[in-house]
């Protein structure tokens, strides 16, 4: 089966089953007024939490469709995206083109990423690559800063990015914000699972597998 498809009929399971594997209730915030960005940002991961909240648009439609785009500085159109286009999207409102930082790290490190034992590819693809969760798994541990993985809410800090498992197999991304659950006790997070992209309180939704800290 042609590659390309079989990355299609993946992420539509993805956004089929996001619903049936959460493991507590949504907070949802889309547009609210009321979200306060942080005054005077001064690090990158408290400028990444604005920038996340500035891209908050519930009617971005899933689309897991393989799109070609260009290079650098490349994106899906506006009104379309899957989770890892929320990453990518925040971090280019702070000049920073992941599209382009993947590419060149894969292109000189292609056997550090698992395109070909998890795809069968042998060569990098400006399209897709920089929107594929496990290739940003790689790319932030390589390149950022892998922090261990926990129970704790309190240990996932403001601008840091979360990657989950739903399922046992379909990966997923988000970027923790400064914006608090409605009882305190959770950092809220900016994603796409199948509703645009919003605002919810989900950190312990699904399976954590991963935690990065990206920028400096």
């Amino acid at each position: 089966m042609n590659k390309i498809l079989i990355l299609v009929l993946t992420e539509l399971l993805f956004t089929l089953s996001y619903q049936k594997e959460s493991t507590t209730p949504f907070q949802n915030i889309f547009q609210d007024p009321s979200i306060e960005k942080l005054k005077n940002p001064k690090t990158i991961q408290e400028k990444l939490s604005n920038a996340a909240l500035s891209i908050i648009d519930p009617e971005v439609v899933y689309t897991p469709d393989y799109v070609c785009i260009k290079y650098p500085n490349g994106d899906v159109p506006a009104k379309t995206g899957v989770c890892t286009d929320v990453v990518i999207r925040a971090y280019r409102k702070l000049g920073i083109d992941l599209q382009k930082e993947v590419h060149e790290d894969m292109k000189a490190h292609f056997e550090s990423y698992p395109n070909l034992k998890k795809w069968g590819l042998k060569t990098t693809d400006t399209n897709i690559d920089h929107r594929r969760v496990p290739n940003l798994e790689v790319f932030f541990e390589r390149k950022g800063k892998k922090i261990q993985v926990s129970n704790n809410a309190n240990d996932y800090k403001t601008g840091e990015l979360v990657t989950w498992i739903i399922g046992d197999k379909l990966p997923h991304i988000g970027i923790i914000t400064h914006i608090k659950s409605k009882d305190g006790k959770r950092p809220m997070i900016v994603h796409n699972v199948g509703n645009g992209q919003v605002l919810e309180d989900c950190l312990f939704s699904w399976k954590i597998v991963g935690h990065y800290k990206y920028g400096n």
